[in-house]
């Protein structure tokens, strides 16, 4: 059952395929903010997965997320998902990253619960 308060870390070595230079939203080789954004996202996934049917799955609909300092390939960061609120399908969550030297992103993300078939079904029609 999904109850606020839950929670899950994802973490991950910065590696040079995650830097802004690599994913074009920057040119500097510090991890990207849709790097960390996307660490969020799987941390709000793995969240709720346990406590779906196994037709179901999670799929994102927003992250707001603000990146307040640079992180260097090599440190590791964490991303938290924190369960605040599950409305029927929708669920909202706060996020949050750290690295090696504290806090450095945090936000709010929403999913919504989807039947697999169904959604890959109407994916195909549109």
């Amino acid at each position: 059952m999904l109850k606020p308060g839950i929670s899950f870390t994802s973490r991950t070595e910065v590696t040079a395929s995650e830097t802004a230079r690599s994913l074009g939203s920057g040119d500097m080789d510090v991890l990207a903010t849709p790097a960390m954004a996307a660490l969020m996202e799987n941390a709000a996934m793995k969240c709720a997965a346990p406590h779906l049917d196994a037709e179901q799955t999670t799929v994102g609909s927003l992250i707001r997320v603000t990146h307040l300092r640079p992180t260097l390939p090599g440190d590791t960061v964490s991303a938290t998902a924190t369960l605040t609120a599950a409305e029927g399908r929708k669920l909202s969550f706060a996020v949050e990253a750290r690295d090696s030297k504290g806090e450095i992103g945090r936000g709010e993300h929403i999913r919504y619960i989807v039947d697999r078939a169904r959604f890959l079904a109407k994916a195909k029609e549109e």
